[in-house]
């Protein structure tokens, strides 16, 4: 079984955030699970590690992080493989995919994939999973090709950023990106064998939807969610 869980944004490993954290481990059947940071797309920022090494040791994992930056050890490939978790942070995704490209992150990642590691991530880290999608790391707001792991395209930040909800859109009713999802901060999307299973949420009121262009305009279509706790 392919799991990637692509979280909208806002997880900033407070309660009510720790509750996607809980989510994302519980779809790995071990006590403790192992969970690897990829927060490449935040410059590795330590702050941001910091968070995440708290915020999984309270839900009783075995964090630890990656790095691309500085001395890279040899055997990177084999670490990312070792887990039972992926969870990729967020930041500049421009500058998260051509790093991963340069390095082939994305061919070890098909690979943790097709073993059966979850993918997990949050806004770059979410988004980065599907064949385009709408970033502000191409300025003020543009269009990306990931890595296609997930069919269609998506945008995070849908009810927190006031500049997404028009322009991914406006940028789907052009077709200048492909119809797709987009994710309310504190929301979750699931996938299974690259099909949306199930959309779960942290809060209530957050919201997820299929956003499609229908006689030249875009429609949103909302999703049903779980709400966590």
């Amino acid at each position: 079984m392919q799991q990637i869980i692509a979280l909208g944004g806002g997880f900033s490993m407070l309660p009510d955030d720790l509750l996607l954290g809980e989510y994302v481990l519980s779809q790995v059947n071990t006590p403790r699970p192992k969970v690897c940071y990829l927060p490449q797309a935040g410059g590795e920022s330590r702050d941001f590690i910091v968070r995440f090494y708290d915020a999984f040791v309270r839900l009783g994992a075995q964090p630890s992080w990656f790095s691309l930056f500085g001395r890279v050890d040899a055997n990177w490939p084999e670490q990312l493989l070792s887990q039972d978790i992926l969870y990729v942070g967020g930041g500049n995704t421009r500058s998260l995919l051509a790093l991963w490209r340069g390095w082939g992150v994305d061919g070890v990642l098909r690979e943790a994939l097709a073993r059966g590691i979850v993918l997990a991530g949050i806004s770059a880290g979410a988004i980065c999973w599907f064949e385009q999608s709408v970033t502000d790391s191409v300025w003020p707001l543009g269009v990306l090709d990931g890595f296609g792991f997930l069919a269609g395209s998506c945008c995070p930040h849908y009810d927190s950023e006031p500049e997404r909800r028009p322009a991914y859109q406006q940028f789907i009713a052009e077709q200048k990106v492909l119809p797709g999802l987009a994710l309310d901060d504190h929301v979750a999307a699931h996938f299974v064998d690259g099909m949306l299973e199930h959309i779960v949420a942290a809060k209530s009121g957050a919201a997820a939807y299929r956003v499609t262009v229908e006689n030249g305009a875009a429609v949103e279509h909302p999703l049903a969610a779980t709400v966590l706790g």
